[in-house]
Order: C-alpha cells, then structure tokens, then sequence
C-alpha cells in the first residue's frame, strides 16, 4: 500500500473572514515530486504554512506522516524554506558553515555539507557571518541548510528568486537526484509552471480552490486543462514534461 506522507481533506483557511483556500483535499505518496502551481494570491504559500501548523485552518483535516497534524512530533523529518527570509535574524554570530551545520541529523548528512556548500556555490562563504551575506547568498544558505539535514519530505516555497541561473539549476538537479536516487518527498511551491515540468512528477494547481491535482500525463491529456490554460500554455507544459524524461 503506498504511503500518504502529506493528506488533506476539505481543508479551508480565512483570513480576516475572507476565505483563502476552500475545500482543499490532496495526497502527497512517499517518493512523490510534486510541483504545486498557481497565480499570485492563490494560496500556495497559506496552504503550505496550514500542513506545517504555522496557520490554523478554518476547517478540515490534515495528516503528517499517517498521523493527525495536532499529534505529530516528528519535525526534524521535514525540511522547509520558507518563501520569505523574514524570520532569518541576520544578527545572529553564525558562520555559513555553522547555519548550514545546524540542519545536519545524527542519522547521516547526504548530500553532505561540503557537497552542499558547492552547489549552492557557498564554499567560499563558509566563514562568513550570515549578517555579511547579501539577500541571495543568504537564500543559497538557508537552500544548503534544508538540503543538509536530509529529510524525508522537502518543502521548498519559491526557492529559487534570488538564485544566479546557474545555480537555479544546478539546485534544481540535486532535488532530482534527491528525488529519484535516495527517495526524498520533495514539495516545490512555485508559479513557473514550465519549469516544473523538467523535475515534478505530479501536479497540485491552485487557485484558492483546486484547479488540478495529478500526474503531468494526465494534465496533458486533459480537455478541462485545456480549455482552463488554453492549448499553447498546455503544450509549453507539456513540452517540458516531455524532455525531462528523454
């Protein structure tokens, strides 16, 4: 039997008594990709911060790993980066190293730090206080330190905005690898449908309610979608998939 790491049911959230999200109901399997898409304001980020506990919702239910959300425990399972860096204190008296040290588990450390540091190109950085950092090197550090710790499910909100296009895809082929070859859940929150063809297996498209939720095969073969995206940005979705699996 496959294995929900993420479910919700009939999830809804309000914000000053305006509904956000409404009647929300996905699942995310153990070795899932999912690429979760969607306009400005559609939720992406509201739903994100609900499964994580950070809101509450207005109504329904949401399980973790099998187990309701108000009874698990588990968090050093989850790595998360957040869309924003407000919660970074850049006062704090850490080195790179130390930050990215600081998401590492006892049970094992892949991709590794040096690894790590090397594909989000902080190497050279790894004595610097992160208070020194500009915005995007302070991005590819809090990047390294999710990666570091190697969780089993990734949540990754917008990660890439501050990255050099290098190292954007150099991030995005480690959470392939991460993905396909050690079987890390990974969950990427962004609202470039096209680049979320190349990596993602499956697709949850918001728009405070869901517009879609499946694989890309069955996204491209669907006339609802069509007619929802229209068939050229269809195909420019599909074209994607389709080269990420030559």
């Amino acid at each position: 039997m496959p294995v929900n790491i993420i479910s919700t049911e009939k999830l809804s959230f309000c914000y000053n008594g305006i509904e956000v999200l409404q009647n929300i109901s996905f699942a995310v399997q153990k070795g899932d990709y999912l690429g979760v898409a969607g306009p400005n304001g559609s939720g992406k980020s509201t739903l994100i911060k609900n499964i994580l506990g950070i809101l509450q919702p207005a109504q329904g239910n949401i399980h973790l790993f099998g187990q309701p959300l108000a009874d698990f425990r588990k968090w050093n399972k989850i790595g998360y980066l957040p869309q924003r860096l407000a919660v970074l204190n850049t006062h704090f008296p850490g080195t790179v190293r130390e930050i990215v040290q600081l998401g590492v588990e006892r049970r094992g450390n892949f991709p590794g730090i040096k690894q790590v540091l090397q594909t989000m190109d902080i190497e050279h950085l790894s004595s610097r206080l992160i208070g020194e950092l500009s915005y995007g090197e302070q991005q590819r550090t809090m990047l390294a330190r999710a990666l570091a710790g190697n969780p089993e499910l990734l949540i990754l909100d917008e990660p890439t905005t501050a990255l050099d296009p290098q190292t954007r895809d150099n991030f995005y082929r480690l959470t392939q690898e991460l993905n396909r070859h050690q079987g890390t859940t990974i969950i990427l929150i962004t609202h470039d449908t096209g680049v979320l063809g190349n990596y993602a297996r499956h697709l949850l498209y918001l728009d405070k309610k869901v517009i879609f939720s499946g694989t890309f095969e069955d996204f491209c073969n669907s006339p609802d979608m069509a007619g929802f995206f229209g068939m050229a940005s269809q195909h420019i979705i599909c074209h994607q998939h389709d080269r990420s699996n030559l």
